[in-house]
């Protein structure tokens, strides 16, 4: 059986998978919500739209219930830290993700234009909000959460919705929603046909610029912040309790990662080649989205080796921050798990891929007018 820290990392990483694949699969139709008002004119453009995402959506979200999954069991005090203090923003995240399929369903069943209009709107909420509040979760955790725990290891958070709406993490929001924008935008460019397809196309280059300036403005503002280190030895196979360490507050502390290993600044780069790259593969609409797929891959990655080895800060008390180190679920636990998801991850990307593969090729109007079926 691999050793206690092994598998502590090995779960850490699969964390990162799980969050990359999330924002890569579901990344593209959050995006195509938000764009649905602005690349499609009339009803028709904008149920070319809606059916690029509407078959494969639910299964996109695999991911998301995968990464809550994995949280849940790998990383108990995490989640119930995470879903207990950020109580508020996870309540508006399923809020405008309910929308999302009741938008899908209800919107083509009357033919009404201020009746569709209304959902028009349902989904570009649906697709925006749960972007921008998954960027400002990060950048708080930048920031560190206001919570501590007391002597019995209960936990006492002193978070309000409010409190997490600061301008540091709201960039980190837009840098959010500018990357899902982007991402949808090459999707479309995939997808669809002729002046839904130009848009798409126009909005790629509009909002790829976006990603770099608020990205690159995000990593100068990181970089100025003060950091969390871990100023006591490191005990990486010891028990899970947060309380048994001491944790110090410094200028780039942040930043300590990637000074102690100069490879890992090709993550930003990578988030930024992605765009760029995508934009000038365009006119070959597959290769572009490989490329923009670079983008959420490079942007979480940076993020997660800036933070590591912390999970979730604590600014209330810096040493009672949760770490890989300090909050896992026991050695058998993770061991169990990780056999579970050897056998069943290959089976997940194995089905994904089929059913892209049988949904290839861009959806046209004539296929949605010969289709009663399609949304």
């Amino acid at each position: 059986m691999l050793d206690y820290e092994t598998l502590r990392l090995i779960w850490w990483v699969l964390l990162g998978v799980l969050l990359i694949g999330f924002a890569v699969m579901d990344g593209f139709d959050l995006g195509v919500g938000t764009l649905l008002p602005f690349v499609a004119r009339s009803d028709m453009e904008r149920r070319v739209v809606i059916n690029t995402v509407g078959p494969v959506w639910e299964g996109n979200q695999v991911w998301l219930i995968l990464g809550a999954g994995a949280i849940f069991a790998a990383w108990p005090a995490l989640y119930a830290a995470a879903f207990s203090g950020f109580y508020f923003a996870m309540f508006l995240v399923l809020w405008a993700l309910i929308l999302r399929p009741v938008g899908f369903k209800f919107r083509s069943k009357v033919e009404h234009a201020t009746w569709r209009s209304v959902w028009d709107w349902a989904l570009f909420v649906g697709g925006a909000v749960p972007a921008l509040i998954f960027g400002v979760a990060f950048g708080n955790l930048f920031l560190g959460v206001d919570f501590t725990f007391d002597a019995t290891l209960r936990f006492l958070p002193q978070i309000s919705l409010l409190s997490l709406l600061s301008p540091f993490a709201l960039l980190f929001g837009l840098v959010s929603v500018a990357m899902v924008v982007f991402h949808g935008a090459t999707w479309l460019n995939l997808k669809t046909t002729d002046a839904v397809k130009a848009r798409a196309g126009r909005a790629m280059v509009y909002a790829g610029l976006a990603f770099i300036v608020l990205f690159v403005l995000a990593g100068f503002w990181l970089r100025i912040q003060d950091g969390y280190v871990i100023t006591s030895p490191l005990v990486t196979d010891g028990p899970s309790n947060p309380m048994l360490k001491t944790v110090d507050y410094v200028p780039g502390g942040w930043f300590a990662n990637y000074d102690a290993h100069a490879v890992l600044w090709v993550l930003p780069v990578l988030a930024v080649l992605g765009v760029l790259a995508a934009i000038a593969l365009r006119g070959w609409p597959l290769a572009a989205f490989a490329a923009s797929a670079l983008v959420p891959l490079g942007t979480i990655g940076t993020a997660g080796w800036a933070l590591f080895p912390f999970l979730l800060p604590s600014r209330s008390n810096p040493a009672v921050s949760l770490t890989v180190w300090d909050t896992s679920s026991s050695k058998l636990t993770l061991a169990v798990m990780l056999g579970a998801v050897l056998i069943f991850m290959p089976l997940v990307v194995a089905y994904t891929g089929w059913v892209y593969r049988v949904l290839r090729g861009p959806v046209r109007p004539e296929h949605i007018a010969a289709d009663h079926s399609s949304y």
